[in-house]
């Protein structure tokens, strides 16, 4: 017979280590703490079972003669052979077990209150006696056991098992994103290789200024049987470039706009240039300028001067209810311009300056730079709810390299271009450009040497980096009207 002792920090992990040790069939012979705080676990081999019965069967029965004096009193002896009743019931679970040591100590207070009163105690309440369940296997009624220790330490693992699985699914979460992402870039890049005009295609729209997201709309859409891929795509770009040329001018419709946008992108320039081209086909009486901008002195000023050579005062509104009462104040005016104050989109005053400018007349016309980098034009067109714009306003297309940047923006925003601005004279540098002049500028732009990408870096481009094809910018889930 080998009977052994394990240690553990829980009974689960106890009883774990028996099963190691001795297999499934293991003999738990009994279970406590330990001093450190963990559990202890006395058991043995299945086997050894049935060595204990084989030695009890064999081994000669000795009765030595009781001593008279030793010999117990009859209360004693009733109690021992109820105790020896109570023995042969103990094959059940560990709660019929406490239920009988509760019945026990109940029945031995009540005695001990009897012997000290000499008067029959009241009848303590019996605890209900559970019936003895069917014998269960040895590691079956040591479970039962471990049901019923304190649940603190199985909550805290319970608990730790929780986060391990929920991590487990982020990263599994995770991967799934990037396998699907390697593996739509390692297509897209098949497509190309498979067909070469899709590879040009794509080599010089990138050479352009034109985003993955957008350059992949068009590669798909690219027929096999395609004469020009250059023109095709020009033709799918101007169909979904929207430009005003077709409806009335600005000036010509009237109405009450802000002029709004990030710093130094010439809002108070285009202003003047507007009011400019107002003034002169339908004279400066019907025209009202104000001015938001009392942060910069010299932003006022550059407006005052407009106004002075038009002859038209400028108002200023420090807040939106005097903003309310100048609008109610020019309601006669068939055109009114109010220049804002230049503010990054990333300023926190920028929302105060939004909500300033929530009147329900007011429509607001956004300048974005033509030579600003992609990324920060779709910073802007999203920090200024381009959504919510009547439209666009181009400026600065002298100075960009690239004006592909910001038309591919204009087009995932669908948003619409209302002018252009193309230098500092007033009103000469005012224009109304179609959407197939500006895509035709844009596709004619040449890359500098330095940042032409080859064949091999327009792969690295698409495929090295995970998500760099699927991942697109707000404004990127757009379809394209080939």
């Amino acid at each position: 017979m080998n009977v052994k002792r394990f240690t553990a920090r829980t009974s689960r992990e106890a009883l774990n280590l028996v099963r190691q040790a001795f297999g499934e069939d293991a003999v738990v012979l009994s279970t406590r703490p330990s001093g450190g705080g963990g559990v202890e676990v006395l058991a043995m081999a299945p086997e050894g079972i049935g060595q204990i019965e084989k030695a009890a069967s064999t081994a000669p029965v000795v009765r030595t003669p009781e001593p008279p004096a030793a010999r117990p009193a009859p209360a004693m002896a009733n109690a021992a052979a109820e105790v020896s009743r109570d023995v042969e019931a103990l094959a059940m679970s560990t709660l019929s077990f406490q239920d009988y040591v509760r019945d026990r100590m109940l029945k031995r207070r009540a005695a001990e209150r009897e012997a000290q009163t000499g008067a029959p105690a009241a009848a303590a309440p019996a605890a209900p006696v559970a019936r003895p369940a069917p014998a269960a296997p040895p590691m079956l009624r040591e479970e039962i056991r471990y049901v019923d220790t304190p649940m603190l330490a199985d909550t805290d693992t319970r608990a730790d098992a929780a986060r391990r699985e929920q991590a487990m699914m982020a990263e599994l979460r995770a991967m799934k994103g990037l396998i699907e992402d390697r593996f739509g870039a390692l297509a897209f890049m098949e497509k190309l290789n498979r067909s070469p005009k899709r590879a040009a295609l794509t080599q010089r729209l990138l050479d352009a200024g034109f985003s993955p997201a957008l350059i992949r709309k068009l590669a798909e859409g690219l027929a096999a049987d395609c004469a020009d891929e250059a023109a095709w795509a020009a033709g799918v770009l101007e169909r979904n470039l929207h430009a005003a040329e077709r409806e009335p001018a600005l000036e010509d419709a009237g109405g009450v706009y802000a002029i709004i946008g990030a710093t130094g992108v010439g809002k108070t320039t285009s202003t003047a240039k507007i009011a400019a081209a107002f003034a002169t086909q339908h004279g400066s009486g019907n025209l009202g300028l104000v001015t938001l901008d009392a942060y910069r002195v010299g932003a006022q000023e550059q407006l005052r001067t407009y106004g002075r050579i038009l002859g038209v005062p400028v108002h200023t509104a420090h807040d939106r209810a005097s903003l309310e009462d100048l609008l109610d104040l020019l309601s006669a005016k068939k055109m009114v311009l109010i220049d804002t104050a230049g503010m990054g989109q990333r300023d926190a005053r920028t929302r105060e300056l939004l909500e300033m400018l929530s009147h329900r007349a007011i429509q607001k016309l956004l300048v974005v730079n033509a030579a600003a980098q992609g990324e920060t034009i779709e910073d802007v067109m999203i920090s200024y709810h381009a959504a919510a714009c009547r439209g666009v306003v181009l400026s600065k297309i002298d100075e960009a390299v690239k004006i592909g940047p910001a038309l591919d923006a204009i087009i995932r925003h669908k948003q619409r271009i209302v002018g252009v601005a193309n230098g500092q004279r007033v009103p000469e540098d005012w224009h109304r450009l179609s959407g197939q002049a500006l895509v035709q500028r844009a596709l004619r732009a040449q890359a500098n040497p330095s940042w032409k990408l080859d064949a091999a870096e327009v792969n690295l481009m698409f495929a090295g980096v995970p998500g760099a094809v699927h991942a697109a910018p707000a404004g990127a889930g757009f379809a394209l009207h080939a």
